[in-house]
């Protein structure tokens, strides 16, 4: 069930081409700051309460890092494992063309799950105005996902955090959920800090080498088996075993509703840094503040291609990206994780005090 506030959502749009099969949806949550901006998904199981939650993530999201955007998301209700490439950019093209009134004058689309760069080319060809999207394909003026730009967030989010609590990344043993865009660039990093991998895990399940896995050994055995499951020597079991890993650090990077109230008592982190969306509730995060895990919020940490989508938007290059997303992700866990550990509070909450104050304030100005 959706739910309604003073922030939103503002608009809730469902689209329909029966005749190319497309189904979707775009929940615009709260344009206060900009106009909408938030990745489109395709998965087979997509709903609109759960686009509604990515949206107001994303309010906040843009808030903390002080960007000109507000909070939206699309969703396309399709399993692209069991289509065609033709028909998987037919299903883009239809979607772009029934959100052309209201992109990019409401709605800033993005890449998201099964979404990469060229996708996000069909969806700005098929629109007209390249303004539609971000994460376009360099040929087109982007600054495509597939640079890592979230990861690379995820991985000075990490550090911070690990800092706060005295743990050396160094000696650190990690853990990462999902193997896709976000996990793969976050280990590439952690493992250049001198972090541990200890698993990883991708639809098929996960893997955990206790001594560490070589990241070279690991993306050729991912690109070319499919699964990290193939990793030689690693000790294999389900997806959701993920969350029995010992290891100081959990990264999340695919699922959202990863880790449940009952999954609480199995953690055996010191941190849990969110580089998914939504992979928990707010109360499952209280839960996880209770037990003594540091959780570093969606909110915070996975802001990356977001501000990467800010600095294409504005014109900017790949430096330029880079640069932005370190020092904004840095000084945000920074500030969010010190007031936290001063007030006794979970990081989340005091991630939304700070991004509800911003958008408040710019519904006061414009209000007067």
């Amino acid at each position: 069930m959706i739910t309604f506030d003073e922030f939103g959502p503002e608009k809730i749009i469902i689209v329909h081409d029966a005749k190319a099969g497309m189904r979707g949806f775009v929940v615009i949550d709260n344009t206060a700051l900009g106009p909408g901006k938030g990745g489109i998904r395709m998965t087979p199981t997509v709903t609109e309460e759960e686009v509604a939650r990515l949206a107001r993530a994303m309010t906040w999201k843009t808030a903390l890092s002080n960007l000109p955007f507000g909070g939206a998301k699309a969703g396309i209700v399709a399993d692209p494992r069991q289509i065609t490439k033709k028909k998987k950019e037919e299903l883009i093209r239809s979607f772009s063309r029934a959100l052309k009134d209201i992109s990019p004058k409401r709605y800033i689309a993005a890449p998201d799950m099964n979404i990469a760069e060229e996708e996000i080319g069909w969806y700005v060809d098929e629109n007209g105005d390249p303004s539609s999207a971000t994460g376009k394909p360099a040929s087109g003026g982007g600054l495509p996902h597939e640079l890592g730009s979230t990861g690379f967030g995820v991985f000075h989010a990490t550090r911070v955090a690990a800092r706060s609590v005295g743990i050396d990344l160094k000696k650190a043993t990690i853990a990462i959920e999902g193997f896709g865009n976000v996990g793969r660039f976050a280990a590439t990093h952690l493992a250049a800090e001198g972090a541990k991998i200890v698993a990883v895990s991708d639809s098929r399940g996960v893997a955990h080498v206790k001594e560490g896995m070589d990241m070279e050994k690991l993306f050729l055995i991912k690109d070319t088996s499919g699964s990290v499951v193939s990793y030689p020597g690693a000790l294999c079991s389900a997806c959701q075993s993920i969350l029995d890993i010992q290891a100081d650090i959990l990264v999340t990077a695919a699922i959202p509703d990863l880790i449940r109230a009952g999954d609480v008592d199995r953690l055996k982190h010191k941190i849990i840094v969110e580089g998914s969306n939504i992979p928990m509730t707010a109360d499952v995060e209280e839960l996880c503040h209770m037990k003594g895990i540091l959780v570093v919020p969606d909110v915070v940490a996975n802001a990356g291609g977001v501000i990467s989508s800010f600095v294409e938007y504005q014109g900017g290059n790949e430096e330029d990206m880079f640069r932005l997303v370190e020092k904004t992700i840095t000084e945000n866990t920074r500030i969010v994780l010190e007031r936290a550990r001063k007030n006794n509070r979970p990081p989340r909450a005091v991630a939304l005090d700070i991004a509800k104050s911003r958008v408040r304030e710019k519904c006061r100005v414009c209000s007067v």
